[in-house]
């Protein structure tokens, strides 16, 4: 059984929130993209009942909800990232 031993904000938030250097920002981005793949697979499994309830979840927390949460949050910080360019001027 999978157990969420993860605890909400304290461990969600880098301690840190700025990469110290491009090494850890490269980094940081090549996580997010291995990640991403990783749902991506998630949602093609065909053996994963999108409208199951998560292991941790209760109600209407599903795989799909859980799915569709991620594709959210990562489209409104895309947002921010714009804005920001936008702002500081580097955006082509």
């Amino acid at each position: 059984m999978h157990v969420h031993a993860m605890n909400w904000p304290d461990d969600y938030w880098p301690r840190n929130p700025a990469p110290p250097d491009s090494a850890a920002w490269n980094a940081s981005v090549q996580q997010f993209k291995t990640d991403r793949e990783a749902l991506k697979r998630l949602a093609q499994d065909v053996s994963v009942d999108l409208f199951a309830t998560v292991p941790t979840g209760k109600g209407q927390q599903t795989n799909l909800r859980a799915l569709l949460l991620v594709v959210d949050h990562n489209a409104y910080h895309l947002g921010q990232l714009v804005a920001v360019r936008r702002a500081l001027g580097i955006w082509h």
